[in-house]
């Protein structure tokens, strides 16, 4: 039976916070370290007949606490490795929209579907993803386009490996809505999200104190999911604490400049969901999946709500 929270048995305790931006500066986290909740005294043995039973107990009950302190250690260690590797993605997520164009236009023309197919083209075996001006775009083409450079990224530093089938599946086609890997991220609905828990690459969560700069987010700003929804597909940048209330900031491909960063108030988002790319590799569970998500399919014809979104992510 435990005696103590594990975590109470540490010198220092290192607290975790979300992302925040004051005065347009992002904040990944801050970390808080705390003192020691319990001291260990120890009190010396009577030197009598009954030294070696006490010394034996005494050893006992430390071999026991420090048990528990190198299993606690090992969890956190792992949790850690977990939380960097997550980290890192979103670092890199970052990096790659440093490195995208700003400005051209926002347009859901089949130009700029056009313009997208092009900007990410698969050749001998690798994407090349070089958006081109001029630059008509849209939300859901802007992330995935990120998205797809970030996965480059991995392949190129020799951090993800994807065989040529799964690679095939991430080429923009014409698919439909919830069909293969851009079908289900262009979806109406919680595309991306649903992509995430269904193939496994990350997970996806509801909580603003949870998000992280580079994490994806899909807005609804009306309260309506599928037919009738108004929704906008971004990377989270942060939060900023202003004088009249909270602003989100986020890129994407916005009305009407385009590419770019664009900041709106919290109390505009109906709802949100956050999506963090943790596992990419589960990106070849795409052939054990079928072809086409029915729910995401479903939602060009027919008004869901939030709470079958939300289930139907995990969440």
């Amino acid at each position: 039976m435990p005696v103590a929270n594990p975590n109470d048995l540490f010198g220092i305790q290192a607290h975790l916070t979300g992302a925040v931006v004051n005065h347009d500066k992002i904040v990944a986290c801050a970390i808080h370290f705390y003192e020691p909740q319990h001291t260990f005294v120890y009190h010396s043995l009577p030197v009598k007949s009954t030294l070696g039973v006490a010394l034996s107990e005494f050893g006992a009950n430390f071999a026991a606490v420090f048990g528990r302190i190198a299993i606690s250690i090992g969890c956190i260690a792992i949790f850690g490795a977990t939380q960097a590797a997550a980290d890192n993605l979103n670092g890199l997520i970052l990096e790659q929209i440093s490195k995208m164009p700003s400005g051209g236009r926002y347009s859901v023309s089949h130009f700029a579907t056009i313009k997208l197919q092009s900007a990410a083209h698969f050749e001998s075996g690798k994407f090349f993803v070089i958006p081109t001006a001029p630059y008509p775009s849209f939300c859901s083409g802007a992330t995935y386009i990120v998205f797809i450079k970030t996965i480059e990224a991995l392949r190129d530093r020799g951090d993800l490996q994807l065989d040529f089938a799964t690679l095939d599946q991430l080429i923009i086609r014409d698919q439909h809505d919830g069909q293969g890997i851009w079908g289900r991220w262009n979806a109406n609905g919680p595309g991306t999200a649903r992509l995430f828990h269904e193939l496994g690459i990350g997970h996806n969560f509801v909580d603003f104190r949870q998000a992280q700069p580079g994490d994806f987010m899909k807005i609804f700003w009306n309260k309506s999911v599928g037919r009738r929804e108004s929704g906008h597909s971004v990377i989270f940048l942060g939060v900023i604490n202003r004088p009249d209330g909270e602003y989100v900031r986020f890129w994407s491909s916005n009305i009407p400049r385009g590419y770019g960063e664009k900041e709106v108030p919290r109390s505009k988002i109906a709802y949100a969901i956050f999506s963090r790319l943790e596992i990419p590799a589960n990106l070849s569970r795409i052939h054990k999946v079928p072809e086409t998500d029915s729910y995401l399919a479903s939602l060009l014809r027919k008004n869901s709500n939030f709470a079958e979104a939300a289930r139907m992510c995990g969440i």
